[in-house]
């Protein structure tokens, strides 16, 4: 059986010291982080789901080099909000990087990713195996 292997490029998995008085926008900033991941195998493909909720498929970057799949996602956010009696602006930022080492039996030509519902699927064909052939001497 061929495993993937995965390495946190970013583990800043680490609260702040005054992480509770951080507002819910800096909380999404730091989820970012290290998001759940689903690795699965069947006979004809690798699946890597990765919980991502509140992103476009435009966030994420996926690269690959030399059987390394990296996926990461840069994200910052600005909201301002103007009223009569006060003006009130907040920034957040938030990223995550993940590789994946692929085995040799991926075709790397053949991935493919998709984003719905706040998870991206990444679909990881296995090459074609060819099939023995018994050749009789005749």
């Amino acid at each position: 059986m061929n495993t993937l292997i995965k390495t946190l490029a970013n583990d800043n998995t680490i609260p702040g010291l005054f992480s509770s008085i951080f507002n819910d926008s800096e909380l999404y900033a730091r989820s970012l982080t290290s998001p759940a991941t689903n690795v699965k195998e069947s006979d004809l493909k690798f699946s890597l789901e990765i919980a991502a909720p509140g992103l476009k498929k435009e966030d994420f970057k996926i690269n690959l080099t030399d059987n390394r799949l990296t996926i990461s996602v840069e994200k910052k956010e600005e909201t301002e909000e103007k009223n009569d009696n006060y003006h009130r602006r907040e920034f957040s930022f938030g990223e995550f990087s993940r590789s994946f080492k692929l085995p040799n039996t991926v075709d790397v030509k053949k991935i493919e990713a998709t984003y719905e519902e706040g998870i991206l699927h990444i679909a990881l064909p296995k090459k074609e195996v060819a099939e023995p052939k018994l050749i009789t001497v005749g």
